[in-house]
């Protein structure tokens, strides 16, 4: 079995590289609705078509884009995993078992998933708001991200599911603006995250 802790986006070069730099900034500066192959290949001074020289379509941009925010996330997961460790007197690593009790596990899970999200809020939903093209992530990209909660739950697959269906239900309704106005959302994470540690 391969160590996932390292499994990253897949290296791109050259021109595909600022194919997948043109349409993340234009999803993250003008929305879901500006990134088109027409729209990229003029951010970066091509013609169209020569973008089908290095994807296939939108669509196989689009999963770059998803495996680069899949590893950016890992790469917050596990130093929120490490800081908690650290921050419980714990020699444990990433890659180890986590040190610090299961609510601090959890807790930084779920800061860490919240302000990926909150900053990077149509990427996120990029990543999150569909189906997951398994096939087209690098091979071990998405147990990577999901091991440090799977460590933060003692391996409790049906636990971590939980956990992970809250925290996206909430970043959910946060991105949406449906949470009413002055609520305590501070609050109901720390609820949340206590009720799972429980």
């Amino acid at each position: 079995m391969s160590d996932v802790s390292y499994v990253s986006a897949p290296p791109v070069g050259g021109r595909a590289r600022e194919i997948v730099a043109a349409a993340r900034e234009l999803l993250e500066g003008e929305g879901p609705e500006a990134v088109s192959m027409r729209r990229i290949a003029e951010r970066i001074g091509i013609k169209a078509p020569s973008l089908y020289k290095h994807f296939a379509d939108k669509s196989a941009v689009e999963s770059a884009l998803i495996a680069q925010a899949m590893a950016e996330l890992a790469e917050a997961l596990e130093a929120a995993e490490a800081a908690s460790a650290g921050s419980a007197g714990s020699a444990g690593s990433a890659g180890s078992a986590a040190g610090g009790s299961r609510l601090e596990r959890i807790t930084a899970f779920a800061r860490a998933y919240r302000a990926y999200a909150l900053a990077h809020p149509d990427l996120y939903r990029l990543m999150s708001g569909q189906p997951l093209d398994r096939a087209a992530l690098p091979e071990g990209l998405e147990e990577r991200a999901a091991a440090p909660l799977m460590r933060a739950m003692g391996g409790d697959h049906d636990a971590a599911r939980a956990v992970w269906g809250f925290a996206h239900g909430m970043v959910a309704l946060e991105l949406a603006g449906r949470f009413p106005p002055g609520a305590d959302l501070s609050g109901a994470w720390a609820r949340g995250c206590g009720a799972f540690a429980g």
